[in-house]
This record gives C-alpha cells, sequence and structure tokens, in this order.
C-alpha cells in the first residue's frame, strides 16, 4: 500500500498550535461545540485534515487546548482588573475575579461543558486558582478554610455554576410544558410551584439551565459573605 507523502514544509508552515486552537474556538463560538470535528476544523482552516496532526494529536487534544486558549483569556482578562489590597477588601476581588471570568465564559458559551469533561487541569486553570487562594491566604484565612472555601466555590471560581440537571430544552411557556406541569402538580406541589413562578429572561446572561447573571451572583455572593462570617470566626 502505497503511502501518501507528507506535505510540504511551506504547507505546514501555514499551521501551528495556537493557529489551530483559536480556529476551533472560533468554530465552536459560531456554530457550537457539537460542529468541532477534525473534517470541519480542517474546512474551517482550509487545509487538509490529515494535516492537523502535525499539531493536535487528536479532538481529545483539541478540547484540551480550547480549554487552555479560553483560560488564557480569563487570566488576562483578571490581568487587566485594578484591585484593591486584601484585608476587608478580599470579597470585592474575589467578586471582581470571578466576574471577569464569568465575562469570558459567556462569550464561549460551550466551554463550561467542556471544561467539565477534561480530566487535567491546564497551567492557566492552575494559576487561577492558585490567584484565588492567594486572595483568600491575603485575607488572613487559614489553610484549612482556605481548603474548604476552594471546595465550595467549585466551578463558580471559574465563572459558571455546575448544573445538578439541565433539560435540552424547558419553557413553561409551550402548551406541552403546561399540560406536563398540570399533571405534576397534585404529586410534585413545590417543584411545579417554583418552576410555574420562576423565570430567566436574561438568555445573554446564561450558560446554563439555571445558570443566569442574577442566579450567579446571588449564589456567590451568599457564599462570599458566609466565608466572611467564618473568617471572622477563626
Amino acid at each position: 500500500m502505497a503511502t501518501q507523502p507528507e506535505p510540504s514544509v511551506e504547507y505546514r508552515a501555514r499551521l501551528s498550535r495556537g493557529r489551530v486552537l483559536r480556529a476551533a474556538v472560533a468554530l465552536a463560538d459560531r456554530d457550537g461545540i457539537d460542529s468541532l470535528t477534525m473534517r470541519n476544523l480542517a474546512q474551517e482552516l482550509d487545509v487538509e485534515a490529515m494535516s492537523l496532526y502535525y499539531h493536535v494529536a487528536n479532538k481529545e487534544a483539541v478540547l484540551d487546548g480550547i480549554v487552555e486558549v479560553v483560560a488564557e483569556e480569563i487570566e488576562a482578562a483578571i490581568g487587566q482588573l485594578e484591585l484593591p489590597g486584601g484585608g476587608d477588601d478580599w470579597r470585592a476581588n474575589m467578586r471582581s475575579m470571578i466576574l471577569a471570568a464569568r465575562q469570558v465564559l459567556l462569550a464561549h458559551p460551550w466551554a463550561p461543558a467542556v471544561i467539565e469533561t477534561r480530566t487535567t487541569m491546564c497551567p492557566p486553570i492552575i494559576r487561577h486558582f492558585e490567584a484565588v487562594l492567594g486572595v483568600f491566604l491575603g485575607a488572613g484565612f487559614s489553610y484549612d478554610l482556605a481548603h474548604h472555601a476552594m471546595h465550595a466555590l467549585g466551578s463558580r471560581a471559574l465563572g459558571f455554576n455546575q448544573e445538578l440537571f439541565a433539560p435540552d430544552s424547558v419553557s413553561t411557556d409551550s402548551d406541552d410544558t403546561l399540560e406536563m406541569m398540570e399533571q405534576m402538580a397534585a404529586e410534585l406541589p413545590n417543584l411545579v410551584g417554583m418552576m410555574m413562578t420562576i423565570s430567566h429572561d436574561d438568555p445573554d446572561s446564561t450558560l446554563g439551565w439555571c445558570d443566569d447573571q442574577a442566579e450567579f451572583e446571588f449564589g456567590l455572593d451568599l457564599m462570599l459573605d458566609g466565608l466572611e462570617t467564618l473568617r471572622s470566626r477563626q
């Protein structure tokens, strides 16, 4: 079986790992993460699919890489913040850092789901958590309390909430949903009552079913206030 000739040096020079990953991010932003295949990525770059493998080993490597790109954007966004000193300002600092991270994710709404599938953390994410931990320690948190705080924040430290479940589509305005709610009301009055009452009417601030900006900030502030209470009791 004849082997295919390797692309020329000039041909391969058109690509780099960075260029491939930036194209992957652009493709996911425009067409959704499900559109990100090696074939579609090659078309995005106007190259042969096989040429991608000189820069990324497979699709999993692409997914690792685009998380790294997003994490670098988070790092850059936080680096532009003018944060006050530590101590009593720690909550304001933490809030600003986390909301800056969230603004990056809102530009890449596919990113939370991909981040959750990664088995290792890339260097920019590790540096982000180092900075978050630094805010806690600078405010006088013990290592033990800071450790608890990091666990409590979880994905919020990166700007998104991990949903317990996220149905593909939920709309209390559709006739089918209203009929389903009526059927469930007798058995699940509390859940049905809540779902018929709440609304998330700002889709541009949403990263999940109930992960819109208002809900995210409510939970974040509640957690930061609680951590401040614990810090003051040390």
